[in-house]
């Protein structure tokens, strides 16, 4: 504040335009420095976005898979299930054995829980697949394969049935093949 004498009209407005001047200056320069500040809500993380396998695109996968394997000649089952685990969808053949729904899920959940095929999972962790197969839900058995999209793990199918793990395997690849195009986005 400024305590000063006028003595002419002249040198009261050309004080007050000074002041008004430097309140300008002071103002911008808090608004600039504002700007520089993260504005963050301490809310953010606790929504997430995430990535996950439909509906309809687990039950064509599915779907493909015990086709391809039936133009084989083998009578499998095949499920898929969501990135965190969760049967999404559990197809058996006609003439598939009801063991075989379990197996073939349990070979998703190995690939969920490592993030590689069930296979290359088995064959890279030898040390600890006997302890594995002692884990409700999970079998380290080949015929487990990944579902990304657009670079993310969206879920896993896996089949049982075939003729060995590596006969499941192909016909779930060849699933994946077939509906690539839904799946890269």
């Amino acid at each position: 504040i400024y305590y000063l004498s006028f003595s002419n009209k002249y040198s009261r407005l050309k004080i007050k335009d000074e002041i008004m001047a430097l309140l300008k200056k002071k103002t911008l320069l808090s608004l600039g420095l504002l700007c520089c500040l993260p504005f963050s809500s301490p809310q953010a993380e606790d929504v997430l976005e995430e990535k996950n396998i439909g509906m309809d695109l687990a039950r064509d996968l599915a779907t493909e898979a015990i086709k391809a394997c039936r133009e084989k000649g083998y009578s499998v089952s095949a499920v898929v299930v969501d990135k965190n685990g969760i049967q999404r969808v559990a197809l058996r053949d006609d003439f598939a054995s009801r063991f075989t729904l379990q197996i073939a899920e349990d070979k998703a959940n190995a690939t969920i829980m490592s993030g590689l095929e069930s296979g290359e999972f088995r064959a890279k962790r030898g040390d600890i697949r006997p302890e594995l197969n002692h884990v409700n839900g999970i079998l380290m058995m080949v015929g487990g394969v990944p579902i990304i999209s657009g670079g993310a793990r969206i879920g896993a199918i896996g089949a049982s049935g075939a003729p060995g793990g590596e006969r499941d395997e192909a016909c779930v690849l060849e699933a994946l093949t077939k509906l690539e195009d839904r799946l890269a986005f």
